[in-house]
């Protein structure tokens, strides 16, 4: 057995096993509930700067699906588990997680008691941490913890945004359980910020009926308009969205001249520029069974959710609309311009890992195309 630990600047020093990739990393310490979704989890972009406690006791039971991967790498930086499985029972896969987890050189730990650390995180927040491989010295380690990076104020979307623009032309995957029907009609242009982009996400935007093109975070709103889109969509992403500064700006170059919709750190920004506030989250929402109500609706929806930045509710501006509200802590999830089709959600209607039920917030999306002109 390897051995690995675990610091957290709160002076707390761990032992466990080492299941991962060899080495030290660093960041802030949240948990995730899924029960499923591992490897979805681990390569979400949103992920970068943040160390993932799994809360279910075992991981790694059904292995690695390369088609699951929601980016081209793994972007937690660390992987904390009660219990990990070396046997992948699943048909769909490649390879065990412990063999992925070190050919994508994610430190990753079990052993550890991930109900403390859990109960530890919801009662003194989102801490940094260190984990590692080659140092066994608490002292030396709750050092390196308590001098790491926080997500405050950084801007990690230019982190793991898109080096240049592309297109992206694939819809769902076949063993992708879709619950709307593909749009059949013509398709329109939807330009994409990519802040830290999820592949079902443009997934979801194709099988909606667009054709997209996904540029970088910091993409001036003058090069975006003149691709001539039809609409332009705000991604996920990781950190604090008041970092972003130049994404900020672009977007609110954007207002009023396009529909727009909004994803988690896209919604926050959107906020931004849109004249609410945003602030950290003790411990953020990390995981799939959020339930959400849909206030235009009414309807309640069981959603996916990964962030630690929220829209404060006490500062909405006239202007916007609160139209989602968490069911647990009664937090912003969603909300939309009153005279303008740009509208946004805080958490993941793409799912992948989680359910489906928000799904049609994409072509919600598209039904707003065409209206910029009498708005």
């Amino acid at each position: 057995m390897r051995p690995a630990w675990i610091a957290i600047e709160n002076g707390t020093f761990l032992k466990g096993r080492a299941v991962g990739a060899d080495g030290e990393a660093t960041g802030d310490l949240v948990f995730n509930t899924a029960m499923s979704g591992y490897q979805e989890i681990l390569t979400d972009p949103s992920y970068a700067g943040q160390v993932v406690i799994m809360t279910y006791p075992l991981i790694g039971n059904y292995g690695v699906s390369e088609e699951d991967n929601e980016s081209d790498k793994a972007w937690a930086e660390a992987f904390i588990m009660r219990e990990m499985s070396s046997v992948a029972s699943s048909h769909r896969s490649d390879s065990p997680l412990p063999e992925w987890l070190a050919a994508n050189g994610v430190v990753a730990i079990d052993g550890i008691d991930t109900r403390l650390l859990t109960r530890m995180t919801r009662d003194e927040g989102s801490l940094r941490c260190v984990v590692s491989t080659k140092d066994s010295d608490p002292e030396s380690l709750i050092a390196k913890a308590r001098a790491a990076a926080s997500t405050d104020g950084t801007d990690l979307a230019s982190k793991v945004t898109c080096a240049s623009p592309y297109t992206w032309s694939e819809g769902y995957q076949e063993s992708y359980p879709d619950w709307v029907d593909a749009f059949s009609g013509d398709r329109k242009r939807c330009v994409a910020y990519d802040f830290g982009a999820k592949r079902n996400i443009l997934r979801s935007l194709v099988h909606a009926g667009f054709d997209l093109t996904i540029v970088p975070a910091n993409t001036p709103a003058d090069e975006v308009l003149a691709m001539e889109p039809d609409g332009v969509f705000l991604s996920n992403g990781p950190g604090d969205p008041s970092a972003v500064t130049g994404a900020i700006d672009a977007v609110a170059d954007l207002i009023g001249k396009t529909p727009i919709f909004g994803i988690c750190l896209g919604h926050q920004i959107l906020s931004i520029v849109l004249g609410a506030k945003t602030e950290k989250m003790p411990f953020g929402h990390h995981g799939a069974n959020h339930p959400v109500r849909d206030l235009l609706t009414g309807k309640v929806e069981i959603t996916s959710q990964n962030h630690s930045f929220a829209v404060r509710p006490d500062a909405l501006p006239d202007h916007l609309e609160l139209t989602h509200i968490n069911l647990n802590d009664q937090t912003v999830e969603g909300m939309r311009h009153k005279d303008l089709p740009v509208f946004s959600v805080q958490y993941h209607p793409e799912a992948a890992p989680g359910p489906l039920d928000s799904s049609h917030l994409f072509s919600r999306f598209r039904e707003s195309l065409g209206t910029i002109s009498s708005s």
